[in-house]
């Protein structure tokens, strides 16, 4: 019986094509009327790249992905403070992609479409109720843009993929509210820029109040002899601050954010530069909410961004969204799509994504930057004056073993589904 995922995004385009990577019928029902490629950069981490590759789509995404080869922590000052190798480079048996997070979707949604078929790919699909019925549940839509009823669907499970927002988690806990804001703004954008230090690194700069990540996302550089950066500029507002519902899309102004940074211009990176040059700059407050209690209610449960949403601290919001179906596909492979699969994968994942949660909002890995504000906010000759080495180390093995990419242990496990013969 088919498995209902109410959501197109990366993890229910994923979990689509891990059913049907193990035989077992999907529907995925999206929203909006057209999946079209939105958002900017993120960075698919090696455990998660692993699974996507076990889903035959090494080639397509490395063609369109860069390889990162390097984290690097700055100060604000433009001083290094920790770097480490990435993906391949750090002895990882699969790379560290950063991509278009709407080029991401799309390949997955092109693949979806051709494995499953269009007919399983249904857009204009707002889920609006479920019903658990003898042998499964039975989900009700609605076009959301006419509001006219887009029928009911009856499948085996019901599995919310559907974001933040989520329909499915709304319901299940009314009164919960929206999102919880921290008081800090993002603003991201992508802008035409120069190659900087490998080529191919992630860099962070600042500190917990002021913070700018940048990376590029394209392969080559254009005829233009420039490569596409993703950036993120970040700052702690004042509690005064009225913040905006979050929106991939809400136009952001420069005029808002690029003073705090025009001093950063560093000997191999124009901070301001990349912020003025970008054609489009989009704002988002930087929320999550807490952790719950319960994903799984009978037929029903939640996954990604609808179960766990976090920081995007440590590039793991995508990335466990991946992991979470495949490992909801790995249950279903042993279990059926019944209620004790749904209940196996909300015992491995639910626990492993409440500390990841926690862990962001004390800043994960980039709390090495707020600790060399706060001991030498002028400055420093080099980090180790004001941060051991070890301090530095413990630090990002500590967030390598929380989030579940720690080296050794990956390249040693098995693959999260396995299938015989």
């Amino acid at each position: 019986m088919t498995v209902l995922i109410a959501g197109g995004g990366i993890g229910g385009l994923t979990l689509a094509l891990s059913l049907h990577q193990i035989g077992v019928p999907a529907c995925v029902f999206e929203s909006v009327p057209e999946l079209r490629p939105l958002g900017v950069g993120i960075n698919v981490l090696p455990h998660a790249v692993r699974e996507l590759i076990e889903l035959g789509l090494h080639d397509v995404i490395d063609a369109s992905a860069v390889r990162t080869r390097e984290l690097a922590y700055f100060s604000k000052h433009g001083k290094p403070i920790w770097s480490e190798p990435r993906g391949l480079e750090a002895g990882y048996k699969w790379p560290q992609f950063s991509i278009h997070r709407g080029r991401l979707q799309q390949l997955l949604l092109d693949a979806a479409t051709e494995r499953l078929g269009t007919a399983n790919i249904l857009t204009s699909h707002h889920l609006t109720g479920w019903t658990e019925t003898a042998d499964g549940v039975r989900a009700d839509f609605i076009d959301r843009a006419t509001g006219k009823p887009a029928g009911s669907y009856d499948g085996a499970v019901l599995i919310a993929a559907d974001g933040i927002h989520s329909a499915v988690r709304e319901k299940l806990y009314p009164q919960e509210g929206p999102p919880i804001w921290n008081g800090r703004i993002l603003w991201r954008g992508i802008t035409r820029g120069d190659a900087f230090l490998t080529g191919r690194t992630m860099i962070m700069a600042g500190h917990e109040i002021l913070k700018f990540v940048c990376y590029p996302i394209s392969k080559e550089a254009g005829a233009d002899g420039k490569f596409d950066i993703n950036w993120v500029a970040e700052r702690h507002m004042p509690p005064t601050y009225q913040w905006r519902r979050e929106d991939y899309n809400r136009t952001a102004r420069l005029d808002e954010f690029l003073p705090w940074f025009e001093s950063w211009n560093f000997d191999w990176l124009d901070v301001p530069g990349l912020i003025r040059n970008c054609p489009h700059a989009y704002e988002y407050p930087l929320v999550d909410r807490d952790p719950i209690p319960r994903w799984t209610f009978g037929r029903v449960t939640l996954m990604g961004d609808a179960a766990h949403p976090m920081y995007p601290i440590g590039s793991n919001g995508a990335s466990q969204a991946i992991l979470d179906a495949r490992v909801l596909t790995r249950e279903i492979l042993a279990h059926g799509p019944t209620q004790a699969a749904l209940a196996a994968y909300e015992a491995e994942r639910r626990p492993a994504t409440t500390d990841l949660v926690m862990l962001n909002r004390r800043n994960g890995p980039e709390q090495v930057m707020q600790l060399v504000e706060e001991r030498a906010p002028d400055g420093f000759k080099v980090v180790t004056e004001v941060l051991s080495q070890q301090e530095l180390e413990d630090i990002a093995a500590n967030y390598k073993r929380v989030a579940g990419f720690q080296v050794e242990g990956l390249n040693a496990k098995p693959p999260i589904v396995q299938r015989s013969g």
